[in-house]
């Protein structure tokens, strides 16, 4: 039997990690809106290189904490280096969404992750696909399809890059809540911030054009959110069950067709908005049914 006090302590908890949740939301957005600004002139591989490399800049006390004590140093270097190349390769397929499609239509695909999260818990960590799993994974597809509408409309590339880039942000959360077990919020975003620029300077190279005064500065702030907003999100999932959380994310829907409304002139149609809340109804039920069958299997261990 869980006590109260557990039950107060996990709902505490899910609180402060809503709230940062949601303060990684509002800032990815604007990171969004900014990445979407500056793709018109530079290319989208060197995009995801600056934006990672200029966060190194910002992530600079965190190394020197590592070099200086054992307690900040990573201690799974081949989990880190694997969840870099995954984002790199994701972040090139996302820049290029960006630079293609609505704004709101990449978020929308997005919200495709945790869909590929659960399938890639059960391949690679052992869980069992219940058929409560596979009909919302089956449901959470379904809903991208909406979106995309294939035999009604031409499929762009951009969408398809999103979706690619989807199995890949999956993989780098999990990989990433398996970090939360041992090394600290600083270390898991330095870590990956210098593993995918490693991994995006030679591809930037090839398309390289030396950015203007004004164009480095909107990169230094898009750098500086985004590390800020992989801070909080990594703190939520710190703080937070999964099943508290992924409501919240339906909200980066809303803030990115605002925000594609008013400053692109982007209007998404209504398949968006109904494909999207399919694949947020979907990976929510997934996170209600896991969290619910993680307490059942706490309460009916012996105390």
């Amino acid at each position: 039997m869980i006590s109260p006090r557990a039950i107060f302590a996990a709902s505490s908890g899910n609180a402060r990690g809503i709230a940062w949740m949601f303060l990684a939301g509002l800032i990815f957005v604007i990171v969004t809106g900014s990445v979407r600004h500056l793709s018109s002139t530079i290319h989208p591989i060197q995009l995801g290189f600056l934006r990672y490399a200029i966060a190194l800049i910002f992530l600079a006390p965190v190394f020197w904490r590592g070099i200086r004590g054992y307690r900040n140093r990573p201690h799974r270097y081949g989990l880190h280096i694997a969840r870099g190349l995954l984002q790199a390769f994701g972040v090139m397929l996302w820049f290029y969404a960006m630079a293609n499609i609505p704004v709101a239509e990449v978020t929308a695909l997005g919200f495709t992750a945790p869909i590929f999260a659960t399938i890639g818990a059960a391949l690679f960590l052992g869980e069992k696909l219940y058929m409560r799993r596979i009909s919302a994974v089956l449901f959470g597809f379904a809903g991208a399809m909406v979106i995309l509408q294939p035999g009604f409309r031409a499929i762009e590339w951009g969408a398809i890059a999103q979706l690619a880039a989807a199995p890949l942000f999956a993989a780098t959360l999990l990989i990433g809540k398996r970090l939360t077990e041992t090394e600290s919020n600083g270390t898991i975003v330095a870590a990956l911030g210098l593993v995918v620029t490693i991994a995006l300077f030679p591809p930037a190279l090839y398309v390289w054009r030396t950015p203007s005064g004004e164009e480095m500065l909107w990169l230094f702030g898009v750098a500086g959110l985004a590390t800020l907003g992989h801070l909080a999100m990594t703190q939520a999932f710190r703080c937070a069950e999964v099943t508290a959380l992924q409501p919240i994310t339906f909200l980066q829907l809303v803030w990115a067709s605002l925000l594609g409304f008013f400053i692109f002139a982007e209007e998404p149609d209504i398949w968006t908005w109904i494909g999207g809340g399919i694949i947020v109804v979907s990976a929510t039920y997934i996170a209600h049914r896991e969290a619910r069958a993680r307490r059942l299997a706490q309460e009916e261990k012996p105390t």
